[in-house]
């Protein structure tokens, strides 16, 4: 089989990341300096505070498998990963993190799947070294509910963030202008032929990770409401539930005080006042995330804005 120029890209998206970048870079050439296949690197800078643009200069500048870019502004790992994806030129494109806990070792297993005909390959995490309690406990979570509650059933339960996906799901990706969407949700709901491999996600080499509890519920909001109607839907069978129980103490206090039984008093009636608040409130905040959604896809605001790239001299017009 003639291998074209650029078979694979590897797209990573990278914050803060100056003390991981250099040995990720080494593990990657190890794998595939023997191989037949054409590729690239693609770092995508999400505007680090630290040296890492500067490390990408350095890298592309003596390898021309590499290439750099740094967003204007700090737009999340989704976006730069979206980034990469627009600059790509592979037959098929790996995403994988800048922390080193996705072994470049297992990219050569990805391929063999793609070259068996899968068009998204999942490296689904069979372990996972040095995470905390809490961080497993909260990651499962999010897949339960993507599975179970939003509907995206052929999510992996516990976890997928590394993959390999082919050109033409990159193509179909590139039709969507949605801004709060998770991505990895979105090409699980694309379809195509889909499999996976396991591995052992390694403990981070250096660093702290960027991805906060902020982060994470931004995450879950933004993927339940771009692929579910679901707590629209839980509002009303709530909103009839309350009703109903409204009607029934109503007809309590009214048989009562036929009874000559005294009506109970401020301390129930506050109850029963700030548990309605409180419910009002809630319906009113998921309506606001919807709302607010919406609102902002209509502005039309470009998803990323690119300060400045780095590659060799030989590359530079491929992603100005």
């Amino acid at each position: 089989m003639t291998i074209p120029d650029i078979q694979l890209s590897i797209i990573t998206p990278a914050y803060n990341e100056a003390a991981n970048l250099p040995l990720l870079y080494r593990r990657i050439e190890k794998v595939l300096k023997d191989t037949a296949i054409g590729w690239e690197w693609i770092i995508v800078d999400d505007h680090s505070r630290d040296d890492t643009f500067e490390v990408v200069s350095e890298i592309s500048g003596r390898d021309s498998h590499v290439k750099g870019i740094r967003l204007a502004r700090n737009a999340g790992s989704h976006t730069a990963i979206k980034c990469g994806m627009d600059f790509c030129r592979g037959r098929c494109a790996v995403v994988m993190a800048a922390d080193l806990q996705d072994p470049p070792e297992t990219i050569p297993d990805l391929i063999g799947k793609w070259r068996e005909g899968a068009k998204i390959v999942w490296a689904v995490r069979e372990q996972r070294q040095g995470e905390k309690a809490s961080t497993v406990g909260l990651s499962r979570l999010y897949y339960f509910l993507m599975k179970k509650i939003v509907g995206i059933s052929e999510m992996p339960a516990t976890g997928a963030d590394f993959f390999l996906i082919d050109a033409q799901v990159i193509d179909a990706l590139k039709q969507f202008n949605e801004t709060h969407v998770s991505i990895f949700a979105l090409i699980t709901w694309l379809g195509f032929q889909q499999d996976f491999i396991l591995y052992s996600k390694e403990a981070r080499a250096h660093g702290e990770s960027g991805w906060t509890l902020k982060k994470k519920l931004k995450l879950l909001a933004d993927s339940v409401t771009a692929f579910s109607y679901f707590p629209i839907r839980f509002m009303s069978y709530l909103g009839f539930g309350v009703a109903i129980c409204g009607f029934t103490y109503a007809i309590v206090t009214f048989v009562r005080a036929l009874m000559g039984l005294p009506i109970q008093g401020w301390a129930s009636l506050m109850c029963v006042v700030l548990v309605i608040g409180g419910i009002q409130m809630i319906m009113l905040g998921i309506l606001g995330e919807y709302l607010w959604r919406t609102l902002d896809e209509t502005k039309k605001r470009p998803k990323y804005l690119i300060e400045k790239t780095a590659a060799s001299p030989s590359r530079q017009d491929n992603i100005s």
